[in-house]
């Protein structure tokens, strides 16, 4: 058989080859660093139940490989997504295997790689309670199964010898997943693989054996609801990571150790920004100083809005039921949203501001003299999310958004979504961000004609284009009513962030029947473009927090300056200096402490400058100041004070 690489190369092999037997023929060096086969052509090829791979598939290496077929051996060397998914796919196998060792009579469920690592999802038996104190054991455990380096074996079985299996061994998490697929698929058999004694349902692929995930680490636990729903089992949820290099997973746990230290949930407590309470779950709850920063973004918000046309509307957050029925979110998020009933009303807390918009547009005839209108809301909505998704302000149910909304004709579509970009650009730039962007195409689930879909995604690459712009396509991500252009950022420390989005909506004009008389004297039908800058207030401030690891730049400071006196008789200059510095978030720290324990709180609390006062400063009415992390900076009067409050970034 001859076997096409990616080279150009073409290797000549016996019938019935595997891709082990093509690394040992290429050479020992490549037969011990291979773990798995790319299938590069998905037209000659098939899987094990004989339909055809796709192009790039993954596959284990003691598969038959077919006269003709292109394909690449798969090493773990840097950069190789497939590879580092197929480490971690291994070493959840292996944690599951430990865990069931060690704590006869657990329940296992699922345990998928993941963008950071891999979970494992286990029920324990009652009295047992995992927590990271446990870690060291298990993993202890697990580098055993990693040094005997256990063979992954596939088999297949029927589903009923699977679920019978299964019942045998009071697995019943992993009977229901069987059922379903049965149910769902009409599947008869499924795959399973054995590393040790361990069986698991799985459809692969794996590498040879559980020694090539060597370099592994346990990061977190937390619970997590049977498949996400709120009303099943509660599970346990390990988390963990793996690398094809110690040195790799190094870095990643050093990067980890500087989110942990970032965490916006632990300064936020530690800064008294905000606080959360079981009184309202995934509802914040914010501090003086929260709302400072807030009130800044709020700020400049509702400036940048202005100077680019924008007109500040409010609407209600409760409707009718009626209203969602007619945009659609009844139908496609309605299981997201919460209602109450008024009067034999049905009625529900908005989980977007658009419905409202649309009503605020369709109050009074438009003409085309009239367009485009930009209507923008810091509007309040809301949202359920499971108890188990909640996040600190990255992940809650009460969302206030910098929204807007822009009704223009057809020929404005293009113009309008390139002033849109280039706002959140001129945001973005403010925080140093540079934004990649992402176009993200009709989802499965979706209301609208497929001409709407067509003409709605081609007028936003258009616009994409004509300002030279690079972006990705991201299928299938588009809202249900529109496709949308996706902004993400990267901060501090290499994370990604999804915030600003920009999108374009024919659905909605067409529901509401939305019209504007042309220049014709003729009804149109308007578009309808959907635009959030920084996503939400809430998420924004979270992921700003960790951004600059609560060190924020003075504009932004919940205090800008502390004035510290040195002793009791400077307390009056102190509060004269703080009175003329009106204008500035300043604070007096009159407590009768020293000096040095005031300005090492004082660093604690991450405030820019400290005003130190004492007899020389009264005297000469000035200032010491410091500035946080850099020490003295000389002393400067009540002007040279106000000119560097305000200079400073």
């Amino acid at each position: 058989m001859r076997v096409p690489l990616p080279d150009g190369s073409v290797r000549e092999l016996p019938d019935g080859s595997t891709g082990a037997d093509l690394a040992a023929d290429i050479g020992p060096g490549l037969a011990r660093a291979a773990l798995a086969i790319r299938v590069l052509d998905a037209d000659k090829t098939e899987k094990r139940d004989g339909t055809a791979y796709d192009d790039g598939r993954i596959i284990d290496l003691d598969v038959p490989l077919t006269d003709g077929q292109p394909i690449e051996i798969v090493t773990a060397k840097a950069g190789d997504g497939d590879a580092l998914k197929l480490l971690r796919h291994d070493i959840a196998h292996v944690l599951a295997e430990s865990v069931l060792e060690l704590y006869p009579g657990t329940k296992v469920s699922i345990g998928p790689p993941i963008a950071e690592g891999f979970y494992y999802d286990f029920e324990f038996p009652p009295g047992v309670t995992i927590n990271e104190d446990d870690f060291p054991k298990i993993e202890a455990q697990m580098k055993k199964h990693v040094k005997a380096a256990e063979p992954f074996v596939r088999s297949e079985a029927t589903t009923a010898e699977a679920i019978d299996r299964y019942l045998r061994e009071d697995q019943p998490y992993k009977v229901e997943l069987i059922e379903d697929l049965v149910t769902n698929q009409g599947v008869q058999t499924v795959g399973i693989y054995q590393n040790g004694e361990f069986r698991d349902l799985c459809r692969g692929p794996h590498a040879p054996d559980t020694g090539r995930a060597k370099a592994f680490k346990l990061t977190s636990v937390a619970g997590a609801y049977w498949r996400g729903d709120a009303n099943r089992q509660m599970l346990t949820r390990i988390y963990g990571t793996a690398f094809a290099t110690k040195e790799e997973l190094a870095e990643h746990l050093e990067r980890l150790e500087e989110a942990r230290k970032r965490d916006h949930r632990k300064l936020g407590k530690e800064l008294e920004l905000f606080m959360f309470s079981e009184l309202s779950p995934g509802s914040p709850f914010w501090f003086p100083n929260g709302m400072a920063i807030w009130n800044e973004l709020t700020k400049l918000w509702r400036t940048e809005n202005s100077q680019r046309g924008y007109k500040e509307v409010k609407t209600p957050i409760l409707y009718t039921s009626e209203l969602f029925k007619r945009s659609g979110h009844w139908h496609v998020y309605g299981e997201n949203m919460y209602f109450t009933d008024v009067e034999g009303d049905q009625q529900g807390l908005k989980p977007m501001n658009c419905p409202a918009h649309t009503q605020l547009y369709d109050s009074q005839r438009r003409s085309y003299r009239d367009l485009p209108i930009r209507y923008s809301e810091q509007g309040l909505v809301h949202r359920h999310e499971p108890s188990g998704t909640l996040h600190g302000l990255l992940r809650v149910r009460h969302i206030t958004q910098d929204d807007a909304h822009i009704f223009c004709t057809e020929e404005q579509i293009e113009e309008e979504v390139i002033r849109c970009l280039e706002f959140g650009f001129a945001i973005y730039e403010r925080f140093g961000f540079e934004p990649r962007l992402e176009l993200s195409t009709r989802p499965e689930k979706r209301i609208g004609t497929e001409d709407m879909w067509d003409r709605a995604e081609a007028a936003l690459q258009n616009a994409l284009d004509k300002r030279g712009l690079a972006y990705e396509i991201n299928e299938g991500d588009g809202a249900f009513y529109g496709p949308k252009i996706d902004l993400h950022m990267t901060d501090a420390i290499g994370r990604s962030w999804q915030l600003g989005t920009v999108q374009l909506d024919y659905v909605m004009p067409e529901r509401f029947d939305l019209t504007y008389t042309g220049a014709d004297n003729a009804d149109h039908r308007p578009v309808m473009i959907h635009r959030a800058l920084m996503g939400s207030f809430e998420r924004f401030i979270g992921m700003l927090v960790e951004h600059y690891a609560g060190e924020f730049p003075v504009w932004l400071a919940p205090v800008q300056a502390i004035v510290l006196p040195v002793a009791d008789r400077h307390v009056e200059y102190a509060r004269e200096l703080q009175s003329a510095l009106d204008g500035f978030r300043v604070e007096v720290d009159d407590r009768t402490e020293s000096i040095g324990r005031k300005i090492r709180e004082a660093e604690l609390r991450k405030i820019p400058y400290m005003l130190v006062v004492g007899d020389r400063e009264v005297q000469e009415r000035t200032a010491s100041v410091r500035r946080h992390k850099e020490g003295d900076q000389g002393a400067l009067d009540l002007e040279g004070l106000k000119a560097q409050l305000s200079a400073a970034e």
